[in-house]
């Protein structure tokens, strides 16, 4: 699904829509998301409390933390589903202040820039699957019908339901309905794929499916940030793991350090409470 793989090697043919979107010139491993002092309130409750993060292309970076720490919440700030009270964002050679009166046209710039993936599908229940992932493209991006149609079906030939091109989402399975999710996401060639806990929803023996398919997106160079709690897949997949609580980042580094031997005694509370047992100090970790 990619024309370039984690090192930036070359690309072969079919076209941008099989792989990670325009990054504004940024290179594979160079920095293409820097977030300084993010903040965020909800009825005068702080819910992020000047959040930093950078974000290199071809990074796969795993959002951790308990509920309501704030994880939500910073995807949907970059998405522009929320409005942050202060914040600067730059994602390639965009930049936008969130703070200092930002535009309209400074928010669907960085809007643009990235597509997400939600909990519970947001599919349009009135649209076909084909539908549903050709919709922005055409509408949004105003892109040729005859191009977006064919790069739609190329997208869900190779996740395995070109089949279901015309079926709609009550007739697919929780997998199938992620699936074609994440599909419309790649569709909109961004370049910063946001996920929010994509497999909570999903009865168990879906979930693999899913996991498989990021998994597979990761290789191929996308850059992603994904909040989770799935354990295994942040220590096999991601480059970078945050773990967050009460609107802050309390640590973060590579998910051995994370994972196996946090720093932080709020991280290890979490993790031993999330697995059931004392405090990660070996390579397993299963939730």
């Amino acid at each position: 699904m990619s024309p370039t793989d984690r090192t930036g090697g070359p690309a072969p043919a079919g076209g941008p829509a099989a792989g990670p979107g325009a990054s504004g010139g940024v290179a594979p491993g160079e920095l293409l998301l820097r977030v300084r002092g993010l903040e965020k309130s909800f009825d005068g409750t702080p819910v992020l409390r000047s959040i930093d993060l950078d974000v290199r292309r071809g990074q796969v970076v795993a959002l951790i933390g308990p509920s309501g720490s704030g994880k939500t919440t910073v995807l949907r700030c970059l998405d522009d589903l929320e409005t942050p009270e202060a914040g600067v964002v730059e994602v390639g050679d965009l930049r936008v202040d969130l703070g200092a009166g930002a535009t309209r046209a400074d928010r669907a710039a960085l809007r643009d820039r990235s597509a997400m993936v939600f909990q519970h599908f947001h599919l349009f229940p009135h649209r076909t699957v084909l539908q549903n992932v050709t919709e922005g493209p055409l509408v949004v991006q105003r892109r040729p019908e005859r191009e977006v149609r064919a790069e739609a079906l190329e997208l869900l030939r190779r996740v395995g339901l070109e089949h279901r091109a015309d079926a709609y989402p009550h007739e697919l399975s929780g997998g199938q309905q992620q699936r074609v999710a994440i599909v419309r996401a790649l569709a909109l060639r961004p370049a910063l794929l946001l996920f929010d806990e994509p497999t909570s929803a999903l009865d168990p023996e879906l979930v693999g499916d899913v996991l498989d398919l990021m998994t597979e997106l990761a290789r191929e160079g996308w850059t992603m940030l994904v909040v989770t709690h799935e354990l295994a897949f942040a220590r096999d997949v991601a480059d970078l793991v945050v773990f967050m609580d009460g609107g802050v980042v309390v640590e973060q580094g590579p998910p051995a350090q994370v994972l196996e031997h946090p720093q932080q005694e709020r991280t290890r509370t979490f993790l031993r409470r999330l697995l059931h047992r004392p405090a990660p100090e070996g390579p397993e970790l299963r939730p």
